[in-house]
């Protein structure tokens, strides 16, 4: 098990084939969980700095499809598709993260846990076997771009 905590307040922690990343935001759960599922605002955080996202679709309920389209700074694109198993507003989000080819890379849980007018983020995003988890770390640099994508968040939540 491995642990870190960046300078912007969000917590990682490898278990396993388990990535977990938790996160308190200054904001009501109601906001942190529009700004997660709501497509107008997805553009502007979704994605570590430097990638833009385009939203061809998204319908989040237990079924549903969200396809988008993350642009790399050095223009290449990833195609994404989300399959919701899951939706409990403003609680829980399911979800099976794959890429148009494979449905289910990995599986995310995110919570959303009210604290008063603040909301701790957890997101678990759980991978076939450890072995795949340590790849998209090391090849993809996963820990610092959710840590970079939650820094964005905050800066979306702080913008409406």
């Amino acid at each position: 098990m491995t642990a870190g905590k960046a300078t912007s307040n969000t917590v990682t922690e490898v278990q396993d084939r388990e990535l977990i990343i938790k996160r308190v935001f200054q904001s009501p759960r109601e906001a942190v969980y529009n700004v997660w599922t709501n497509p107008d605002h997805l553009p502007h955080w979704w994605g570590p700095r430097g990638f833009t996202l385009s939203v061809s679709e998204i319908d989040v309920r237990p079924g549903g499809v969200w396809r988008y389209v993350m642009h790399g700074p050095d223009g290449t694109d990833y195609d994404n598709k989300i399959t919701y198993r899951e939706v409990e507003r403003p609680e829980r989000l399911v979800y099976s993260h794959g890429d148009g080819e494979d449905d289910e890379q990995f599986r995310v849980t995110v919570t959303f846990a009210e604290q008063g007018q603040t909301t701790e983020l957890t997101m678990r995003m759980q991978f076939k076997s450890a072995a795949e988890l340590e790849k998209v770390v090391k090849e993809y640099g996963a820990i610092e771009g959710a840590k970079q994508t939650l820094d964005r968040l905050e800066e979306q939540l702080a913008r409406i």
